[in-house]
């Protein structure tokens, strides 16, 4: 078989992928623990700048996060042993919705709607991001599937 390897995206690829995800996971600490919560978000991109957009219930575990977070999406290819990962660092904020055509442009439309009143983004400090090629046989079709 040939040996699988683990390559580093270039940020491009890395905003590519964060351009054609909707969910990822939100990393932060809280009481000395680390947490991670499933999200939706959009993507946003206004000239050279961008933040991850969100939506949550006003006094949830997202809404009181810290101001250092970490969000992560991925990709999983478990048949041939490979995938993707995306990786941004930064800064979570809560912003007025109202605010010069904020809900327009940045509405990441979440999945549940009832009393998500609570628009944050994460401006990013770091991307980067990493895919794993997996080993791939060297014939298409391997002996031992018939034994």
């Amino acid at each position: 078989m040939a040996e699988a390897e683990l390559l580093e995206l270039s940020l491009e690829a890395c905003l590519a992928l964060l351009r054609g995800t909707a969910v990822g996971h939100l990393g932060f600490v809280v009481d000395e623990w680390p947490i991670v919560v499933p999200v939706n978000y959009r993507m946003v991109e206004v000239g050279e700048r961008r933040w991850l957009a969100l939506r949550t219930r006003p006094g949830s575990i997202i809404d009181r996060a810290p101001f250092n977070v970490a969000f992560e999406v991925d990709g999983i290819d478990a048949a041939h042993r490979g995938g993707w990962s995306v990786v941004v660092r930064g800064t979570l904020h809560h912003v007025d919705a109202d605010a010069a055509g904020f809900r327009e442009r940045f509405d990441p439309e979440p999945w549940i709607l009832a009393e998500r009143d609570s628009w944050l983004i994460i401006d990013p400090v770091l991307i980067t991001g990493r895919q794993l090629r997996g080993a791939e046989p060297e014939w298409a079709f391997l002996a031992e599937a018939y034994l």
